[in-house]
């Protein structure tokens, strides 16, 4: 029982955490504009973006920070993809292979007269 009393005793957060942000599609262009070919920003390119957008510098930061985070899961799933392709493609060659050699026996035993090479 007194393990319970342990969460229960806890004093609860006083700070309440800011709801999300719903960015207007303007907004996203916009900084998906820059992100192409800046993926880091400088804190006057902060300012200036957060400005230009009526954003706070810390919903830049952050956009810029989860979306670096996009990034790099999509550049793991993309080489997973890659590596799936190469095994798959692997697979279909040596299947090729083995129907292009059952092909060539039958056409050996065909033109054998029906008994196999030795």
């Amino acid at each position: 029982q007194s393990h319970l009393n342990l969460f229960a005793n806890r004093p609860q957060p006083k700070k309440k955490r800011k709801s999300r942000t719903a960015f207007t599609n303007h907004q996203i262009f916009e900084l998906e504009k820059r992100f192409l070919y800046q993926k880091y920003l400088s804190p006057s390119d902060r300012d200036e973006i957060a400005a230009a957008l009526g954003l706070s510098n810390a919903q830049v930061i952050t956009w810029f920070q989860n979306r670096r985070a996009k990034l790099k899961r999509d550049m793991e799933e993309l080489k997973k993809d890659v590596e799936t392709v190469k095994v798959l493609s692997a697979h279909k060659t040596f299947l090729e292979n083995v129907n292009d050699m059952n092909i060539l026996k039958k056409k050996i035993m065909h033109d054998d007269g029906g008994s196999p090479q030795k």
